[in-house]
């Protein structure tokens, strides 16, 4: 994808900059010709080549004074925590001429209904004070949202509810368990994969923050899920198997029973990534991204995040401990528990 840009150069200041969005948000900057301001405390890295790096920890009340003595043309968030967020607008507001908002797609309290847009209802804000944890992530969102909006004003504010990022440089296991568990077997092996049929959302990490920054280069405002193009389960497994090269038997077992059997969703240990079960979850990872596609987000093919996910695994260990996924014993507990049970027979296999 072409970065080059025919804009005038932004004094950007990226909120983080040395993680993971927050780092290809200032990548792109740089490589459009922008001058980025990167304020983090580098816990998860350091800036790009020719950001600047202002270490700052945002839970202090001097967090801002490096960047509050000049404007900026753009500000861009990623933070999930309300206080951070209230604070980063009242230092700054009043200096930056735009401000990009990266929220979730786990602001909506509805999951259950597939193709919702950005006006279906959503959770009420988070009304704490301090540190919100991990159970108030969709509310703590909402009140980010609310705090940028209210303390900027609708038409200077761009809020993107990201769903399911993937690609090169995921430390979050979830998205790239599946190209590295295809790339570990051979065609004589089994692993144990969610219904088919079930969706998947991802946005490429590249494509979202290349969306990001030409947003704040044209001063895009507004309310945008953020999000990519939905593809049955079977068909991200099938666009692994390419990148990898191989084609294991693929184990299918339904909603039920990987419920029955105390597997957990979504991520973290014991977990199948990416699996949801339905109908509850059946619109988490199938909302509608028609109005960002409108306002410019493109989104690479499916295979090309994938085969940059897998990059990413090969380079972190294919067999490295994993902070989401199934160990080699739980699934193989798994599959002889499937191939056993009466009412499944020997599971769909693939």
């Amino acid at each position: 994808m072409d970065t080059s840009s025919d804009t005038r150069s932004l004094a950007l200041l990226v909120l983080g900059g040395t993680a993971w969005l927050g780092g290809e948000v200032a990548r792109v900057a740089v490589s459009r010709g922008h001058r980025v301001t990167c304020l983090a405390r580098g816990e998860s890295g350091t800036p790009p080549l020719g950001a600047v790096w202002v270490r700052a920890d945002r839970s202090r009340e001097s967090a801002y004074d490096q960047v509050a003595g000049q404007r900026w043309d753009a500000v861009v968030d990623v933070s999930w925590q309300p206080d951070q967020v209230r604070s980063a607008v009242s230092a700054l507001g009043e200096l930056a001429e735009h401000w990009v908002y990266v929220s979730s797609c786990s602001v909506y309290c509805d999951d259950s209904t597939p193709d919702t847009a950005e006006d279906a209802p959503t959770h009420e804000a988070f009304a704490g004070t301090g540190p919100a944890d991990d159970e108030s992530y969709g509310p703590a969102k909402v009140a980010c949202e609310d705090a940028c909006r209210v303390g900027l004003g609708e038409d200077r504010v761009l809020v993107a509810r990201a769903g399911l990022i993937g690609g090169y440089g995921d430390r979050s296991d979830r998205f790239g368990y599946w190209p590295a568990r295809i790339a570990q077997e051979d065609d004589r092996a089994a692993v144990l994969v969610p219904p088919l049929d079930a969706s998947v959302q991802v946005v490429d990490v590249r494509d979202l923050a290349s969306w990001l920054v030409r947003g704040a280069e044209s001063r895009l405002a507004g309310v945008y899920n953020a999000v990519g193009q939905v593809h049955p389960m079977a068909e991200v497994l099938a666009a692994c198997c390419t990148a990898s090269g191989r084609a294991p038997r693929l184990v299918e077992a339904s909603d039920a029973w990987l419920q029955e059997h105390g597997v957990a969703p979504w991520m973290g240990p014991d977990s199948l990534p990416l699996w949801l079960p339905r109908p509850e979850y059946a619109g988490f990872m199938a909302r509608r991204n028609t109005a960002a596609r409108a306002a410019g987000l493109e989104l690479r093919p499916l295979q090309d995040t994938i085969s940059a996910a897998l990059v990413w695994e090969h380079e972190s260990g294919l067999h490295r401990v994993r902070r989401a996924g199934l160990s080699r014993d739980r699934e193989s507990t798994l599959l002889s528990a499937l191939a056993a049970d009466p009412a499944v027979g020997t599971g769909s296999t693939v």
